[in-house]
């Protein structure tokens, strides 16, 4: 999506027709930059953009009801209509697309009538003409085809609340917008789809089965709708706990801002810390003992097999069967071509005949005795193996025990500080620790639950298998029912093969998209801290202590870098995949940022970093900045990219305002003048700078 033009006309304190504002495109200057001082109309010209093609607006859009010019109402006569409409034109895959939303207020004696919204559509033919696309067509389905609507945030957005994307209420909004725009839920898409095809052809076998399989599937669907039941309560507990897990955190906060308790409360933070890192060890070393039994186990059942082997062998050397010397082998060789080593005649019946044969019995098999080596000594592995088993599980064990003694240990420590909370002199201490207590209770109930049920869902799951299998060797008469049990084995299929591909293709992106938003942070950032994205796409900030992650309590300002390198990072990524033709999402391989303010709660070097790094990471970057927020570091880093450059120019209605200037490339333009009438209004001047070549 490439933006070529916006217009306004009568929108909140823009008045009449703006001119066309043309946006900068290309591979250096691809910035347009838009000055206007705070109350101007930078808000405003950023919902232009989500209004005309969503009908949404920002968080700091207020009054969003009030969209029309107040002059314009003020100026209209009794039961005229005025018009408020924004216009914008973009290209995308090769084709040009113009939109126009519109609505009119009809005004009267003490009050104006809204009317509805209306929107429309043209896209440009080869000729350059244009093509008016019939409103029955779902022109909202269109737009959202090119740029879906929950994915607006990234592209249009406020800088100075952009760190809403870390905040707590966001995450899942956010994270459902970022696999729309990665191409994942295109998986989850099909694969409910052909769940509910597989349904539909179950039940189509229901009426054509015959009485045993309609028993059968009537028992599947009964176990499915458990599966389903279970599923639900498995993620209300997991929202449960993730709720009564921050409200621990906020609680343990609390006991160590009190003075008091802070002491107590490092100490038990610290504790609980080694627990965890213990716990994680202790995990590492069962899992280690039970790859030692898996792989090496079998080992010591055979000490009686071995003995066996070795009596066989003992055997068959004190038979002579083993003997070293002439094999078997080598004197039917001679026999067979009657002729000695020596050049003797061995003919049937003849003295040097009788002597040769003679040896068979006192000579051995050289097959019998090879066999007998090799396999000797992978017998002496295998002695050597059990015993390096038994060492092994030792081991292991003796670790394992040390870190359970070591957890005992350390729950003990806790508990003794928790019953020192609990009867502390302060009410509040002791109030806080009866509100923890409560959490863990509430947290370990949970967990319990949340254990059964996934056993519970295990179960179903074996279940499930066993019918299914049933119902496969069930013998179909009609035809009509082999098809449909192929449709739904072959439904089945696509629909294993399609998670396979969803958990792939997801583990890939997030982990390269994590990746780059690391490297965009650590560019912008002086901080040690590290992005990460979890597997629900949630972002978060964390820092390594003692070799683990812990969450980091960011300010404003790391949270604004944070969520701006997660929206650069999306942008580089997506548009890498696009070109790589690696999505399953229509082209994305240009995208636009709008950005309002995006410098304002930023130090010197941050500011810089950022000014530096976006139009890089942009294919076009449309920036509305104060003349505070652009002077010195941003103009440095951003000036050269610089393809189209607008001044937001305000007329106030203030009797004595004061006047207002900025000065750029050399000229001096006005960014607050004295109204000429009784209204306050924005107007759009473009600005000559002589060093900007033609976008």
């Amino acid at each position: 999506m490439k933006l070529i033009s916006i217009k306004l006309c009568n929108f909140r304190s823009f008045y009449g027709k703006t001119p066309e504002i043309i946006f900068a495109h290309g591979d250096i200057r691809n910035t347009t930059v838009i000055h206007g001082n705070n109350g101007t109309g930078k808000t405003n010209f950023l919902n232009a953009f989500t209004w005309v093609l969503y009908e949404k607006f920002s968080a700091a859009f207020a009054s969003a009801e009030q969209l029309v010019n107040k002059r314009a109402i003020a100026e209209a006569k009794i039961g005229q209509p005025i018009e408020c409409w924004v216009e914008i034109v973009w290209e995308h895959d090769n084709k040009r697309y113009r939109i126009k939303r519109a609505c009119r207020v009809y005004k009267n004696e003490s009050y104006f009538e809204p009317g509805k919204t209306e929107l429309s559509m043209w896209v440009g033919r080869d000729d350059g003409s244009w093509y008016f696309v019939p409103p029955n067509q779902n022109l909202e389905d269109i737009i959202n085809q090119i740029l879906p609507s929950s994915l607006h945030q990234y592209f249009f957005f406020d800088g100075e609340r952009i760190e809403h994307i870390v905040r707590s209420d966001k995450k899942a909004e956010i994270a459902e917008a970022t696999k729309i725009l990665l191409g994942v839920e295109v998986i989850n898409r099909s694969i409910r789809h052909l769940s509910e095809a597989k349904k539909t052809l179950e039940n189509e076998l229901k009426i054509i089965g015959d009485s045993e399989t309609k028993q059968l599937l009537k028992q599947q669907a009964k176990i499915e709708q458990e599966i389903e039941r279970i599923n639900k309560r498995q993620t209300e507990i997991k929202q449960e706990l993730e709720y009564q897990q921050t409200i621990k955190k906020e609680t343990n906060n609390r006991l160590r801002e009190l003075s008091a308790a802070k002491e107590l409360q490092e100490r038990r933070q610290d504790l609980e810390s080694q627990k965890s890192l213990n716990q994680e060890e202790l995990k590492k070393k069962w899992n280690a003992l039970k790859k030692t039994i898996s792989t090496r186990g079998y080992t010591v059942f055979l000490s009686e097999t071995t003995v066996q082997f070795r009596d066989i062998i003992a055997d068959f050397k004190q038979r002579g069967e083993l003997t070293s010397g002439i094999s078997r082998e080598f004197i039917h060789n001679l026999l067979d071509s009657q002729r000695c080593i020596c050049g003797t005649p061995l003919h049937e019946g003849t003295h040097a005949h009788t002597n040769i044969k003679s040896l068979l019995e006192k000579a051995g098999s050289s097959i019998v005795e090879e066999t007998a080596i090799r396999m000797n000594a992978q017998v002496d592995e295998i002695d050597k193996q059990a015993t390096g088993f038994w060492e092994e599980v030792d081991r292991e064990q003796a670790g394992i025990n040390q870190l359970r003694q070591s957890i005992s240990q350390i729950e003990a420590d806790l508990d003794n500080i928790q019953e020192r909370l609990r009867k502390d002199p302060s009410e509040e201490i002791r109030n806080l620790q009866k509100r923890l207590d409560e959490i863990e209770e509430k947290i370990t109930d949970l967990t319990l639950e949340q254990g059964a049920n996934q056993q519970q869902i295990a179960n179903y799951k074996t279940e499930i298998e066993s019918l299914n299998k049933q119902i496969t060797r069930q013998k179909f008469n009609e035809e009509r029912q082999a098809l449909a049990q192929r449709r739904i084995v072959a439904t089945q299929d696509a629909i294993d093969r399609l998670n396979l591909v969803k958990a792939r293709q997801e583990q890939q992106f997030r982990l390269q998209l994590e990746k780059r938003v690391q490297e965009i942070f650590s560019e912008i950032s002086f901080t040690p801290y590290i992005p990460k994205i979890s597997d629900k796409y949630e972002l978060m900030l964390v820092e390594k202590t003692a070799g683990t992650e812990a969450p980091v309590a960011a300010s404003t300002g790391e949270n604004q870098i944070l969520s701006l390198s997660f929206i650069g990072g999306i942008i580089d990524r997506v548009r890498e995949w696009s070109q790589r033709k690696m999505l399953m999402v229509p082209d994305t391989s240009t995208l636009p940022i709008v950005m309002d303010s995006p410098f304002g709660s930023l130090d010197v070097i941050n500011r810089r970093q950022i000014a530096k790094i976006i139009p890089k990471l942009a294919n076009q970057l449309v920036v509305l900045v104060t003349k505070t927020q652009w002077r010195g570091e941003v103009e440095a880093e951003i000036a050269e990219r610089i393809g189209r450059e607008y001044i937001l120019v305000y007329y106030s209605s203030k009797p004595d305002c004061e006047q207002d200037y900025i000065e750029l490339g050399g000229e001096k333009y006005p960014l607050v003048k004295q109204s000429p009438n009784e209204f306050e209004y924005t107007e759009v001047i473009e600005v000559n700078r002589n060093n900007l070549a033609s976008p």
